[in-house]
């Protein structure tokens, strides 16, 4: 099943489907992530069966991961809106060619986890690039709370 967010491409508004299961593969990052620019290439796990935790784990530096889930389940109107130059930059060109993800801190359990609403993942379904992509102007949290 997939959720829908909005993404503005080239020629305005375009729906974007975010990940709500199924998605497993390497990653590219050409730009790297912020932080960790020599991190290009992830392998995208599901963790669990219902497609809902995700381990993003570096290729380059195994001991460089992340956990990501898909906003729908949690944020059900989560819509961001990404500038052009990502949506040039993954080569996006309809609403079926980007998934999307949202990066989780968790430090001491998962009643204490965030999740990064201001800079999601955004994943070329088909070709696999991707790119953290900063919301620029966005009053979205960078540390909203994880409630299923």
């Amino acid at each position: 099943m997939l959720a829908l967010t909005t993404l503005i491409g080239h020629d305005g508004p375009m729906t974007v489907p975010t990940v709500q299961q199924g998605l497993d593969g390497a990653l590219v990052f050409s730009q790297g992530l912020p932080g960790f620019p020599e991190a290009r290439h992830f392998a995208l796990v599901a963790l669990d069966d219902a497609g809902l935790v995700y381990a993003l784990r570096s290729i380059e530096d195994e001991g460089l991961r992340f956990l990501a889930v898909p906003p729908a389940p949690f944020f059900p109107d989560y819509s961001p809106e990404l500038p052009d130059d990502a949506v040039t930059e993954l080569g996006l060109e309809s609403e079926e060619d980007a998934l999307v993800l949202l990066l989780v801190t968790c430090t001491t359990g998962i009643e204490d986890a965030t999740a990064n609403l201001l800079a999601p993942i955004v994943v070329h379904a088909r070709t696999h690039q991707a790119a953290q992509v900063v919301l620029s102007g966005s009053d979205l949290p960078l540390r909203a709370p994880l409630q299923p």
